[in-house]
């Protein structure tokens, strides 16, 4: 494919010409391994990338050669979100990561991140990149995801990288939270509420671990996943102070189509039961579609939302998932997804501080056949300085 080439208006860096060409699988490894690291065009053709819209951005050396590279970067991306992530960046790293930020501002998108495969620190930080906080769990332990028995997907087997590096595009500045990947298919629910109580100050980083995983998910579950109401419910019991709502657009049982009715009946009685016991301990669930404004307002108001969405968009395969939002930026909700897909090149770094176009997230947050909407929202909690 002939590469296309444009030069990009860059503020902070002089105008260089950029070509950017998709990366396939008869990209060649020849062509990279002249700019240097020669381990990178094999971890660039490990895995799978296609689902991601893997592509390179390069600096010409040569402006008649479209093939004589001084830099160049992998680039890649989940669909529907608002970042670029550098795989690596070879041959003059700083030219070829100013492109890749000049590509990334062209699309009007929030964030560019950087693995840290080959990224050193002093790199990362001339190029106007902060580290990414180090993940709780270590990277070799990420797993399947979401929902178990709604899956039917093995854990997966992803390593990534020890370091990360982020650069936001825009000056709304974002809170960080601790990262912790989950450690079975289906305690994304418990995951992302852990996480939200340590972004809180509510939970010390230090007890975001697989016992307070799996204790957590056990009070949940509807097994194996954890509805609305059981997931709400538990929250407030684990947290009796903390202001909880469960947000759940229709009055019925949820997350149960994938299975037979035999199945389907015991643990229906078990939402239920999860509705008596919400309004036992005063946890409100809201009936109204909660609309991605709302969405907006209550993390403006610090609260953080735990959101249940499909991961059809971003993972290819249409199955619930919950998900923390926990900050906004121009276009686009910043997420923490405690799963990764190995398969397709994805790791931690992708799903940590993940900015979602609001559209799509709007989309993903319409669940599954049963097209309903699912969330908690945990409120803040002021503390002595609030």
């Amino acid at each position: 494919m002939t590469p296309r080439r444009r030069t990009s208006p860059v503020k902070e860096a002089p105008v260089h010409p950029i070509i950017v060409v998709p990366f396939e699988s008869d990209t060649s490894p020849a062509l990279l391994s002249r700019l240097g690291h020669l381990d990178v065009p094999e971890r660039w053709h490990a895995v799978d990338r296609s689902a991601h819209a893997p592509h390179i951005v390069a600096v010409p050396g040569d402006e008649d050669d479209a093939t004589d590279w001084t830099g160049a970067a992998l680039v890649s991306a989940r669909p529907g979100t608002a970042y670029l992530k550098i795989v690596d960046a070879v041959g003059d790293v700083q030219a070829a990561v100013a492109a890749v930020v000049a590509h990334a501002r062209d699309q009007g998108l929030a964030q560019v991140k950087w693995e840290g495969w080959t990224a050193s620190s002093e790199d990362a930080a001339a190029a106007g990149f902060n580290p990414l906080r180090a993940p709780l769990t270590p990277t070799d332990d990420a797993t399947g995801p979401a929902t178990g028995d709604a899956t039917g997907l093995a854990p997966g087997d992803t390593a990534g990288p020890a370091t990360g590096y982020v650069r936001w595009l825009h000056e709304t500045m974002v809170s960080e939270p601790p990262y912790y990947g989950q450690t079975t298919h289906f305690t994304c629910g418990a995951v992302t509420a852990l996480l939200a109580q340590a972004h809180a100050g509510t939970l010390s980083p230090d007890a975001l671990d697989r016992r307070a995983e799996l204790t957590l998910w056990r009070d949940a579950t509807n097994f194996l996943a954890c509805e609305p109401v059981g997931l709400g419910v538990a929250v407030r019991r684990a947290w009796p102070s903390t202001p909880v709502t469960v947000h759940l657009d229709v009055d019925r049982p949820v997350m149960l189509d994938h299975l037979p009715d035999s199945e389907q009946e015991w643990r229906a009685l078990l939402q239920r039961e999860s509705r008596t016991q919400a309004a036992d301990i005063g946890v409100p669930v809201d009936a109204r579609h909660l609309s991605l404004a709302a969405i907006r307002a209550a993390l403006g108001r610090q609260e953080h939302v735990l959101l249940l969405v499909s991961l059809a968009a971003m993972q290819g395969f249409d199955v619930p998932h919950w998900v923390l939002c926990h900050g906004v930026v121009p276009g686009a909700v910043v997420i923490e997804d405690p799963w990764a897909s190995a398969a397709a090149g994805d790791t931690w770094v992708d799903a940590h501080l993940l900015p979602v176009a609001d559209a799509s997230l709007d989309e993903m947050a319409t669940v599954s056949a049963d097209r309903f909407r699912g969330a908690v929202s945990i409120g803040h909690v002021p503390g002595p300085s609030s």
